[in-house]
């Protein structure tokens, strides 16, 4: 077998700690801040609706099922683009979608939380 049609490791099974640690930090960011604050903002303060589309409808149809839902679907997806991306050992598709969803759930958080405040 020469050299260059070796299949390496896929990057998850050569660094685990990453992948599990990348997608908690993802979790606390996304799925708990931003729904946390969400379900705050939507059902606790008159004032303040949802201003996705998506997650309105989802909101409206299925109440907190739905935003649930919704947001597992997302983050669901993403971890399936992640394992692609490890098994492929394309770093970018390994890393991307945690540090992105990391990224997203952070800002939202914060967005959804000046809302609160101003809210009061």
């Amino acid at each position: 077998m020469s050299g260059g049609s070796r299949r390496r490791t896929p990057l998850h099974l050569r660094w685990p700690n990453a992948f599990y640690w990348w997608w908690i930090i993802a979790t606390a960011a996304y799925g708990v801040g931003d729904i946390v604050t969400t379900i705050a903002m939507v059902f606790f303060t008159p004032a303040l609706a949802e201003g996705n589309p998506l997650v309105r409808w989802a909101i409206d149809s299925y109440g907190l099922g739905g935003l649930v839902g919704i947001k597992l679907g997302g983050f669901f997806i993403m971890i399936w683009i992640s394992w692609l991306g490890s098994k492929e050992n394309d770093r970018l598709l390994y890393y991307f979608p945690p540090v992105l969803l990391t990224i997203v759930g952070l800002f939202l958080t914060a967005y959804n939380l000046r809302l609160l405040v101003l809210a009061w």
